[in-house]
């Protein structure tokens, strides 16, 4: 074989391997950006059904045709007493993370273009996937969440809203999408949603992500859409 025909082989194929590792570095980074940024989300926008009913309102006394204040500042007391209990509870909150990362939907670029120009963000076309999983195990020493695959319990839509135990059923799930970044990769855009369980209340959001001074945090949070 001739010399020049082994270079050309060898050449092609660190090509190959070469573009190969491109891409899985470019994965990993934003794999690593959305690591950084994960509980910051979460701790901005998720649901906890166990506080998600505003307090008690007056009712009237339908024999008397009066307020029943009574049965309200019983019902109030009984109310602000349980959320203070929730509020001293030191036990981590129990969140589903539904764990397919996918590329922000249609519905969500539409929802998306009208409230900020885009144009400058896209997605990294050297990767060979439209999606992959989100891996928890970065979050498992979390003192404020324990973050748990939603694919571990019965779907949301079953779960019963009355239920406060924080142990039977997560709190409230969350989803994230895949991460668009600017041309520098120092600002970059993704979709989030959370829920409560259910199938009563969700909400959905615009997440801005920003490098700043070498870590990456949240520069703003549009919310899309409510149920």
């Amino acid at each position: 074989m001739k010399l020049s025909k082994v270079i050309f082989i060898v050449f092609v194929l660190l090509s190959v391997f070469g573009c190969k590792k491109d891409k899985i570095d470019e994965l990993q980074f934003e794999k690593d950006v959305l690591n950084n940024v994960f509980v910051e989300i979460v701790d901005s926008i998720y649901m906890d059904r166990r506080v998600i009913f505003p307090p008690p309102t007056p009712r009237n006394d339908f024999k008397t045709n009066k307020e029943d204040t009574i049965g309200f500042n019983k019902e109030l007391k009984e109310y602000w007493r349980n959320r203070d209990s929730i509020k001293n509870d030191k036990t981590r909150i129990l969140i589903g993370v539904y764990d397919d990362v996918t590329k922000i939907s249609s519905f969500e670029t539409e929802m998306i273009i009208k409230k900020l120009d885009i144009s400058e963000y896209t997605y990294d076309i050297s990767k060979g996937t439209d999606e992959y999983k989100f891996d928890l195990k970065a979050f498992e020493n979390n003192k404020k969440f324990n973050f748990q695959k939603a694919s571990k319990y019965p779907h949301e839509k079953d779960w019963n809203l009355n239920d406060v135990s924080n142990v039977l059923f997560p709190v409230g799930t969350i989803w994230v999408s895949r991460i668009q970044f600017n041309k520098t990769k120092t600002r970059g855009i993704l979709s989030a949603g959370a829920s409560c369980g259910g199938g009563r209340c969700g909400r959905g959001f615009i997440i801005i992500i920003e490098n700043k001074s070498g870590k990456w945090k949240i520069e703003k949070i549009i919310q899309t859409w409510v149920s």
